[in-house]
C-alpha cells in the first residue's frame, strides 16, 4: 500500500513514515493542504486536520470531490462536530491524537477492507466462517446449519467480524460501524455484546480479543 501523510509537525511525521514501512507501507509525506491537493494519487490518504495553510476540513472537501480515494482523518482536535463534519464530508475514519502506528495500521486494513472494490465473484450473500454462515439477504445466522437467534445490534456486529474473518476489527471502528460516528453511550457496549455472541455460539473462542486493538472472528479449533 502507498499512502499520503499530510502532517505538518516533523516530530510527528518522521518516526510514522519509519513505523509505516514496518508494516510494508510506504508514506509519501506532505506538510501543508496546498501541497495535498497537488499530490499524485495514492491508495489511501492520512490527513491532519491542524494544517498551518489550509484547514484539514476543506483539504479533506476538496479531496473527496470527484474521488474515491480513501481517507482517515488524523486529530488532535478534541470537537466532536470536527470529527462528525469530517466523516459527513467523506472521510472515511478518524484517529484522534497521540495514537500507536499499530492501531493506526489497523484502522488502515479496516478501510481498505470496507471502501476495496467487490468482485463480481462475491456476489454470494452468504459470509462463511467454518461452520458459521450468515445469510446477508434474510439476515438468518445458521451455526452447524442450525439457526441462531442475534439482536440486530448482535447481527451487525458479527456481519461486521465476518467481512475478513481472521483480521482484527479496530474497537472504535466497531462502534462508530454498527452504533455511528456520534455513539456515546456506555464503555462496555460493545464488551456486552460480544459476551452475548459468545454465549449465543456457544465458545467464547469464536471472538477473540486483541488487548488494546480489537476483536477478530475465529472458528474454534
Amino acid at each position: 500500500m502507498r499512502v499520503l501523510l499530510v502532517e505538518d509537525d516533523e516530530s510527528i511525521a518522521e518516526p510514522l513514515v519509519d513505523g509505516l514501512a514496518r508494516y510494508g507501507i510506504v508514506a509519501d509525506h506532505v506538510a501543508t493542504g496546498a501541497a495535498a491537493l497537488a499530490a499524485a494519487p495514492t491508495d489511501m490518504v492520512l490527513l491532519d486536520l491542524g494544517l498551518p495553510d489550509i484547514d484539514g476540513i476543506e483539504v479533506c472537501r476538496q479531496l473527496r470531490r470527484g474521488r474515491d480515494t480513501p481517507l482517515i482523518m488524523l486529530t488532535a482536535r478534541g470537537d466532536e462536530a470536527d470529527r462528525v463534519l469530517g466523516l459527513e464530508l467523506g472521510a472515511d475514519d478518524y484517529l484522534p491524537k497521540p495514537f500507536s502506528v499499530r492501531e493506526l495500521v489497523a484502522r488502515m486494513r479496516a478501510v481498505d477492507r470496507r471502501t476495496r472494490p467487490v468482485p463480481p465473484a462475491a456476489d454470494d450473500p452468504v459470509r462463511s466462517c467454518g461452520p458459521l454462515a450468515i445469510d446477508t439477504r434474510t439476515h438468518d445466522v445458521r451455526l452447524h446449519r442450525l439457526p441462531v437467534s442475534l439482536s440486530p445490534k448482535e447481527y451487525d456486529l458479527l456481519l461486521l467480524l465476518a467481512e475478513d474473518p481472521g483480521a482484527v476489527v479496530a474497537r472504535r471502528h466497531i462502534l462508530e460501524t454498527v452504533w455511528g460516528p456520534a455513539f456515546t453511550g456506555p464503555g462496555k457496549t460493545l464488551d456486552f455484546h460480544v459476551a452475548s455472541l459468545r454465549r449465543k455460539l456457544g465458545d467464547p473462542a469464536w471472538i477473540e480479543n486483541r488487548r488494546g486493538v480489537g476483536f477478530r472472528l475465529v472458528a474454534p479449533a
